[in-house]
């Protein structure tokens, strides 16, 4: 195949990916999917091989490839118009038991040619608490029913029975079964496109960009990395808690090293497999790795199986990145984003000029409970925090950070939907860590209760452990949770939590933690002090303290700004 046929399909592949991810967020029944967009598409080829991507959650690249081989290998006679659905970590690779993955058969001439596939967070699946995601739990079993690879349309028949089953194991079955049925919808778009693609081009030219577009990663990947310098370099991360056991920080090790065009990745130092839900497979830990290698070589680079053919990865059975059924798994992300952190640490001493602060974590809370009519509702928000000063610049401030790329939904969607009010959604004022590219500012979000009886679930994390300066720049400012901030009955939470009781007119306050600052903050200019004072991101004690500036300066600049000469 000429290289601008290659380059079209493959472009193609890509925007057809683009239009599944349009398309399942405009149909999405929850909030969760429709809002803030915590759902991903693919293509992938017969062997579960990501062959296009558009990727909006990273760590699914990794997870769909696990969940198509699983069909596979479960069903020996797939056929045109089935549907396959799973959520089972162990068994299917999928993320967490919360996220339901759908893959559809894509069929040419009586051949398998490919599979169409999603993953999206449901907004319950059962478990202990209500929306599923269990802070506390001790074995997969409690967080929700564990589905392994299942027929859930069957040569385009949907199946009854299996509705009826996910229906009777949900406290929201409608959303439940909204959602999955757009994400069978999702993959019919992408069947229907491959067939146009292939009565264009052909079949052979197909098969052939299946094969080339990994080839062409997997080459860009190898030509970098001969060029960086030779060696070992180590580094590790904790999380606050697994959840369960008190006081206990979680760590976690990684080994990189470099030979030539090969690079390897070894985390058999981390700890045990834990008690609590921070476990995670090693698929998922591999995919951590191909999101860090390519935030270091290439943003742009396509995440599909070319990058999986690079990384060299070793485990140790037993651990917490390597964990023995059924060890609970829930709180996947904030694990991921800890060894994604440590890994780019690791890859900074290769690469320098890519070197960065460590950033404000993620996490999610779950507000659960009754409509005044009777129905169950489950408002689950992702909550974003802040980036790490970079290399050459600041931190970017209240955003989903690394891995998590979902977005916070607007104040009125959740208003409209749930019984709950925002009084407040701000950035804190000097919770990034200062240095001379100062880390971004975390967000600070306020929600007050309108029922008489709810539930809350949080699975957050830095409130012990900020988010690290570097090259001489200080940690951001660590996060918090309270009920009833500022009154008498104010009681501050841990990181991690399931079913705490909450009652009408409660009012929670979230703090995430700050991004760490980049570099001496003595060495930040003045001009971009005053800045941040004017913006008020930065207070005049800080500035003083923290960054060194002169008072009297900075309050006759602060001055001319606000009373400037005629």
């Amino acid at each position: 195949m000429d290289a601008v046929t290659f380059q079209v399909i493959q472009s193609r592949l890509s925007g057809i990916v683009s239009e599944m991810q349009d398309s399942i967020f405009r149909t999405g029944y929850s909030t969760i999917i429709r809002e803030s967009q915590d759902a991903s598409c693919m293509l992938l080829d017969a062997g579960g091989n990501v062959v296009g991507e558009h990727v909006i959650l990273p760590l699914h690249v990794a997870a769909l490839p696990e969940v198509v081989r699983a069909v596979r290998r479960t069903f020996q006679d797939i056929a045109p118009d089935d549907a396959f659905i799973t959520n089972h970590p162990y068994i299917a690779g999928v993320t967490h038991s919360m996220d339901m993955a759908v893959v559809t058969p894509v069929f040419h001439a009586g051949s398998l040619i490919a599979f169409c596939g999603s993953i999206a967070h449901k907004s319950d699946l059962g478990g202990v608490v209500p929306g599923t995601s269990y802070g506390s739990a001790r074995e997969l079993f409690q967080e929700g029913i564990q589905y392994p690879p299942i027929r859930f349309v069957a040569a385009g028949v949907p199946q009854r029975d299996i509705e009826a089953i996910l229906r009777a194991n949900s406290r929201t079955p409608d959303l439940v079964i909204g959602d999955i049925r757009g994400q069978v919808g999702v993959a019919r778009l992408g069947e229907r496109r491959l067939a146009e693609v292939i009565a264009r081009y052909g079949i052979d030219a197909l098969l052939e960009t299946f094969a080339g577009v990994g080839t062409v990663a997997e080459k860009r990947l190898r030509e970098v990395l001969a060029t960086w310098p030779d060696g070992v370099h180590e580094a590790e991360s904790f999380i606050d808690t697994d959840g369960v056991t008190p006081d206990s920080k979680v760590r976690y090790h990684v080994r990189i090293e470099k030979r030539g065009d090969r690079i390897a990745f070894d985390f058999t130092g981390s700890d045990d497999q834990r008690a609590g839900p921070v476990n995670i497979s090693p698929s998922l830990a591999r995919g951590c790795c191909y999101y860090a290698l390519i935030a270091m070589v290439d943003p742009a680079l396509p995440n599909n199986a070319g990058v999986a053919h690079v990384v060299e990865t070793t485990f140790r059975p037993g651990s917490v990145l390597d964990p023995h059924f059924p060890a609970p798994c829930c709180t996947y992300l904030a694990t991921c984003m800890a060894i994604v952190e440590a890994m780019l640490v690791a890859l900074s001493d290769f690469v320098p000029a890519r070197r960065m602060a460590g950033n404000g974590g993620t996490g999610g809370i779950s507000i659960t409970g009754r409509r005044p009519n009777g129905e169950n509702f489950v408002q689950y928000e992702p909550i974003g925090s802040a980036y790490g000063g970079r290399a050459t610049s600041d931190g970017v401030s209240g955003i989903a950070v690394l891995l998590s790329n979902t977005r916070a939904a607007s104040i009125e969607i959740l208003e409209s939907e749930f019984p709950t009010r925002i009084r407040r959604f701000e950035l804190i004022r000097d919770s990034g860590g200062p240095g001379r590219y100062r880390g971004g500012l975390s967000p600070r979000r306020v929600w007050e209760v309108l029922v008489d009886d709810a539930q809350l679930t949080c699975r957050g994390g830095k409130h012990d452990i900020p988010a690290a300066g570097a090259d001489g720049g200080e940690p951001g400012a660590l996060g918090s949770l309270t009920i009833n901030a500022g009154t008498p009955t104010a009681r501050s939470l841990s990181s991690r939590f399931s079913g705490v009781r909450m009652m009408r007119g409660d009012q929670l306050t979230l703090e995430k933690a700050g991004g760490g600052g980049l570099g001496n903050p003595h060495d930040r200019p003045f001009e971009a002090i005053l800045n941040d004072v004017l913006d008020g991101y930065v207070s005049l004690d800080a500035a003083v303290e923290h960054y060194g500036a002169d008072r009297a300066r900075l309050i006759r600049a602060v001055e001319a700004f606000d009373h400037p000469s005629s």
